[in-house]
């Protein structure tokens, strides 16, 4: 086989591969310049993945919540720092996956059996050949199973974090197979399409599937790429005579037919290896870069959700039972300036208190002049407590901590907003945002839910405090 000249296997050499765990331990740029390009594009690789879990602007707590997150990266550091290359198996129940597999292996390493979908969890086995560097084979359950639609999707997974896929089919794409297929092509991943069982076929009868084949993947797979193999060829009946000039039928085992794959994938990884595993660590590092970012956000959002129901609470009850006017107003402030003041921290955006209290009374403008009525019922509730010394209180607390629960709510949503933009309000300005927080939210449900939190606070007689 002509090769490329470089020693085969040599993606495992790449000289800063392995342990490289700060930014002092790795090259220098001059070093990564003069690297060839597959080894730069590994250390690229491993950077992104390295910053990705050492980003100090992550917010405290976060860290523990994307456990899962940071476990896959970590997977895939410890996979370029080893120099491994994953080839994995992808196809249709019954096509011959596990059985290829061991044929490349030239041992039964995983399970195969007449029975319909025999592999049912993922399983791997490295490559023990002389040339194989550190090659492993990811077997995977078969996809467009009835009932296996679990299976299914941890097939995809496996796939999709594997260097190069192998896609195998018995015969013509059918529509399923083609919807898996664009799917495994979709990310940049190379693919090399399989016809297995070639030996059903005669030779006429192979070319003729084989150049189908190429021609269904015209332009999205190099016609290289398309190649036939017999992973267990069925036995074939052949007459002998004996020494008595007897005939008699006898079956002959034929040997796995896979020198053409065998060869197609040394010539990928020994052109490609290094680039190979840059490509998967860069998608990947793209891939969990977003996961983290959206879980980020979903965390944020929730722990943000949770704090203003507190303040919304404290604000609501302090309201409520304070029979005085003025310390009702003094109290509003405080909480919506503290409440704002903990959800910029929660943000990775720190305000101070004057600040705080700043972007309250911005957010209170643009809410008076948006829903004067409801300001002015609060208003009137309040002089109501004072002029009737107290004998309407029990009328009307409720209502106003009611009321100032959904002051509390729409200040909290609004800041949250603000800060969810980096500290900007956009092009249309605090009103805009405003408005939009205010046609986005139902106030009767808010208010349905305030009564029902002040009433059940109030009946336990908990302190106001967030």
């Amino acid at each position: 086989m002509k090769t490329s000249g470089r020693k085969p296997g040599s993606w495992r050499g790449w000289p800063w591969k392995r342990g490289a765990k700060t930014a002092t331990e790795r090259p220098d740029e001059g070093a990564r310049a003069a690297a060839p390009a597959g080894e730069r594009h590994l250390a690229l690789a491993q950077d992104s993945l390295r910053r990705l879990l050492d980003d100090p602007a992550l917010p405290s707590g976060m860290r523990e919540a994307l456990a899962p997150e940071f476990a896959e990266v970590e997977r895939m550091l410890q996979k370029l720092e080893q120099g491994e290359i994953h080839i994995a198996v992808l196809g249709e129940v019954s096509v011959g996956k596990s059985s290829l597999l061991n044929a490349l292996l030239g041992e039964a390493r995983f399970a195969t059996s007449a029975l319909h979908g025999e592999t049912r969890a993922a399983a791997e086995a490295h490559w023990q050949e002389a040339r194989s560097g550190q090659v492993c084979l990811l077997d995977t359950p078969g996809i467009n199973e009835v009932g296996g639609e679990e299976r299914e999707t941890m097939a995809r997974d496996v796939a999709a974090r594997a260097d190069l896929v192998l896609f195998v089919v018995d015969g013509d794409l059918n529509s399923a197979e083609q919807a898996a297929l664009d799917r495994a092509l979709a990310p940049g991943t190379p693919v090399v399409l399989v016809l297995n069982k070639a030996d059903r076929y005669t030779a006429e009868e192979r070319r003729a599937l084989v150049a189908r084949l190429v021609e269904r993947t015209q332009g999205r797979l190099p016609a290289e790429q398309v190649v036939a193999a017999a992973a267990d060829p069925a036995p074939v009946t052949r007459i002998v005579r004996g020494a008595d000039g007897a005939e008699r039928e006898e079956k002959v085992v034929r040997p796995p037919d896979v020198e053409q794959l065998r060869e197609r994938l040394w010539q990928i990884m020994e052109r490609e290896g290094e680039t190979l595993s840059a490509l998967t660590a860069g998608l990947f590092a793209g891939q969990v870069s977003e996961k983290v970012g959206r879980r980020v956000v979903e965390l944020r959002r929730a722990a943000a959700e949770r704090l203003v129901r507190q303040y919304c609470i404290a604000k609501g009850v302090a309201v409520a039972v304070n029979p005085v006017p003025a310390a009702d107003l003094l109290a509003a402030a405080a909480l919506d300036a503290g409440l704002v003041f903990h959800l910029s921290r929660l943000y990775g955006l720190p305000l101070s208190r004057a600040e705080a209290g700043s972007l309250v009374t911005v957010i209170a403008t643009q809410m008076t002049l948006l829903m004067g009525t409801v300001w002015l019922a609060h208003v009137v509730s309040a002089a109501l407590k004072a002029t009737t010394g107290g004998l309407s209180t029990v009328f009307t607390a409720g209502a106003q901590g009611a009321v100032a629960y959904y002051g509390t709510y729409m200040i909290g949503r609004v800041a949250e907003e603000y800060f969810a933009r980096g500290k900007s309000w956009g092009q249309g300005g605090p009103k805009a945002v405003v408005q939009e927080i205010l046609e986005s939210v139902d106030r009767d449900s808010v208010l349905a839910q305030a009564r029902e939190d002040l009433a059940a606070r109030l009946r336990r007689g908990d302190s106001p405090r967030p």
